[in-house]
């Protein structure tokens, strides 16, 4: 049973990552970028790695969320992890589009525009993956916009 709860833990935190005392949610943001920048123009791959990624962090975040008796732990960063690949999903990637895309996130993930703030309400691991991957799709319709409006001019 040991080895249950460090694998669901390992999972949850990002191996670790997420103990840092800094802002863990952005350093799980990055450590889910150079994955999910190395799976771009793999369309089938990168969807199902993202989606895998997701359940994991379903059943991982909810777990330690029950036992650790706290709603979505700051130290649970999976949802960072894998919100950041709805960001990126059949958006061309250059330095502005990657940078911008990823500070977009970041911030949408903080501020929690509507009705993202909602869905953290959402018990278990649900709700701490669904506001992320929010987030994630909002960037991804920013920075469409952004593309949009850059081509025109």
């Amino acid at each position: 049973m040991k080895k249950t709860r460090k694998a669901v833990y390992a999972v949850a935190t990002v191996f670790g990552l997420g103990m840092s005392r800094v802002a863990p949610g952005t350093w799980g943001t990055l450590a889910g970028l150079p994955v999910c920048l190395a799976l771009h123009g793999h369309a089938a791959v990168y969807v199902l790695v993202f989606l895998c990624l997701f359940a994991a962090g379903v059943v991982s975040a909810g777990r330690v969320e029950s036992e650790e008796g706290v709603k979505d732990p700051p130290f649970v960063i999976i949802d960072e992890f894998a919100g950041v690949f709805p960001v990126f999903f059949l958006i061309p990637l250059t330095p502005l589009y990657v940078i911008v895309g990823f500070c977009v996130y970041r911030l949408l993930d903080i501020i929690k525009v509507p009705p993202m703030r909602k869905l953290e309400d959402i018990q278990g691991g649900w709700g701490i993956m669904l506001d992320d991957l929010a987030a994630g799709i909002y960037a991804n319709l920013l920075l469409r916009l952004l593309l949009f409006l850059t081509a025109r001019t």
